[in-house]
């Protein structure tokens, strides 16, 4: 049975635990004022969309209470101030993700960052085919099914995606197959609603079939080879980026 520690060594503990939370937590306050500033910098309509929102929440409280009297007058205008506090936050994730979308756009390995960083039960797999120029084919299975996403020159793109998903087909039988060219040009999808445009897709398989799909498909990547090099993300800034953009949807 394991010794109980002594009151001493529980306070530390508490301490210790203590002082990592309240690390933690100035790591990402300092992570999204850096954010902030990267941002205003380059955004200039931020910080009065981010104001303007402030204010149109606090006074629309703030009204609303006068109109209503009595406790309201009073219980109104804070809530306006913590409504108004997320509206703020909220355009600025917002505006962050668009920046970083922006940036991201055209460059290599960038559609399969914005698919590894998807939230959700999706099972990605990057570089399923491509050339030496950098076109590329990834593999997503999912609730909808099998997703095969080609990023790079459309003409390059499209004979991978066709051979991809024929050689995909002989293994998945009834099992639907979507695919999809990165770009933004008609029938393409900007990289920016790639991940809105996958969530829509409907669900035709379980869970449990997923998991099936997905043995079965690294059993033929194995057997066809390791999976071909690409680019791991398209900014070196993404990360920290994304942390901030997961932090303000939290919140």
């Amino acid at each position: 049975m394991a010794k109980s520690r002594n009151p001493a060594e529980l306070k530390a503990a508490k301490a210790q635990a203590k002082a990592t939370r309240k690390a933690a937590s100035k790591q990402r306050r300092q992570q999204l004022w850096q954010a902030f500033q990267m941002q205003r910098k380059e955004d200039s309509r931020l910080l009065p969309y981010m104001v303007g929102g402030f204010l149109l929440a606090v006074g629309a409280s703030v009204g609303l209470g006068l109109w209503a009297g009595g406790f309201s007058a009073y219980l109104m205008p804070v809530l306006g101030v913590v409504l108004g506090a997320l509206i703020a936050f909220s355009v600025f994730g917002r505006r962050t993700q668009k920046t970083v979308y922006s940036k991201a756009e055209g460059q290599p390995g960038a559609g399969a960052w914005v698919l590894e960083n998807m939230r959700g039960k999706w099972r990605v797999k990057p570089g399923v085919a491509a050339n030496g120029h950098l076109d590329a084919v990834h593999r997503v299975i999912g609730r909808p099914g099998i997703i095969l996403v080609g990023e790079g020159n459309p003409g390059r793109v499209k004979p991978l995606l066709a051979q991809e998903k024929k050689r995909t087909a002989r293994l998945v039988g009834e099992v639907p197959i979507y695919d999809i060219v990165l770009g933004n040009a008609e029938g393409e999808v900007p990289l920016s609603k790639l991940e809105r445009h996958l969530t829509r897709l409907p669900a035709n398989i379980s869970v449990a079939q997923m998991d099936v799909l997905e043995n079965k498909l690294v059993a033929l990547g194995s057997k066809q080879g390791p999976a071909a090099a690409i680019p791991k993300g398209p900014l070196p800034t993404q990360a920290k980026m994304r942390s901030v953009q997961r932090t303000a949807k939290r919140r």
